[in-house]
């Protein structure tokens, strides 16, 4: 789906883990046993972060990616998790009005930074 970003953390094997990890969090709307929407959430414990949240395109703009994320939400406040953090592309304009008019805050002072845990070479 355009906007979405996915690597080797995406592929099953990996989802399944983080799922077991996460239980509760992620949730997933079907229409008729159609796959309509998803949101992949998780926390470390201080933490929640969402990874993805889609809607098929023919089913936005009906409230859905609202109820995925409030659900989400309200199970990451029931673990005790008072805040969450998510990633949308810089060029994802449709991403970035969706969750501003969810009312999340862009942190603009802030720099995402990854690093590979293997292969590192020196230090």
């Amino acid at each position: 789906m355009p906007g979405i970003g996915l690597s080797e953390a995406d592929e099953p094997a990996a989802l399944a883990a983080f799922l077991r990890r996460n239980p509760g969090l992620s949730f997933v709307a079907q229409d008729g046993g159609e796959l309509v929407g998803t949101i992949l959430c998780g926390h470390d414990g201080r933490r929640g972060l969402i990874h993805h949240l889609a809607v098929a395109p023919g089913r936005r703009r009906r409230g859905l990616g609202r109820a995925l994320l409030d659900a989400a939400l309200a199970a990451l406040q029931a673990q005790g998790i008072g805040k969450c953090h998510l990633m949308v592309f810089a060029d994802n304009a449709e991403g970035l009005a969706f969750w501003r008019r969810q009312q999340a805050i862009e942190r603009v002072e802030l720099a995402l930074l990854s690093i590979a845990t293997g292969g590192r070479q020196g230090g």
